[in-house]
């Protein structure tokens, strides 16, 4: 299974489910550093600016957490010849931030973290990270397809369908995901009418002040 293909399908249909926090303005050197200022950004509330400050000083996943995020995010998406990995773009830092920002998110993620240790240990004697990747592969097999997936499984299907999730959403609202979907975004361009072979099988043709007007052919 290409798994990058499935995700930016998926990516397209989902990405804004979840976004990346804005940046809080850096104060300025005579300023105390505790201080946020009140000014909204472009995008951004001072109440949200407050938040996403007192969100970044804030730490929800250790650091053998993180390495486990890290691990798996890359089995998700890998580093391929098209862009970089999942840990390129910075997708842990994202997923931390999102289970801080979204709470509800901690208890599934952290227990899901916990679990595929506690499978691991039971299946291999090693955590997730201390296992080969041969291994980790094999137990992510285990869970990543939820129509083959035994019933004992069932809640590390659930764990990995919210890290997959979490993991599309973060790399592809990253500047590396959406080189990646080839998204360039609105680009001023030229309209030079309607093909000459399409009004030709029709029968049509553009009058003169729709030519001067509206249809401008230069190159």
């Amino acid at each position: 299974m290409d798994r990058r293909k499935y995700l930016k399908t998926l990516a397209v249909g989902t990405v804004g489910v979840a976004a990346a926090a804005g940046l809080i303005e850096s104060c300025k050197p005579e300023e105390k550093k505790s201080e946020v200022t009140n000014a909204p950004t472009i995008d951004r509330t001072p109440d949200e600016l407050k938040n996403d400050h007192q969100l970044q000083t804030e730490k929800f996943f250790d650091e053998h957490e993180m390495a486990t995020l890290a691990v798996l995010a890359d089995i998700i998406i890998p580093k391929d010849e098209t862009s970089g990995s999942a840990t390129d773009a910075k997708v842990p830092d994202f997923i931390e931030f999102i289970v801080k920002d979204m709470p509800h998110h901690q208890t599934p993620m952290r227990g899901g973290l916990k679990w595929l240790d506690l499978q691991c240990v039971h299946q291999y004697n090693n955590a997730f990270v201390d296992c080969p990747r041969a291994q980790q592969i094999e137990l992510i097999d285990q869970i990543a397809y939820p129509e083959k997936a035994k019933p004992e499984m069932q809640p590390g299907v659930a764990f990995f369908n919210l890290m997959r999730d979490l993991t599309a959403t973060g790399f592809f609202t990253s500047q590396i995901g959406i080189d990646d979907l080839g998204y360039v975004g609105n680009r001023p361009n030229q309209w030079d009418g309607v093909p000459q072979e399409v009004l030709t099988q029709y029968g049509l043709k553009y009058d003169q002040k729709t030519l001067d007007e509206c249809v401008k052919f230069d190159n």
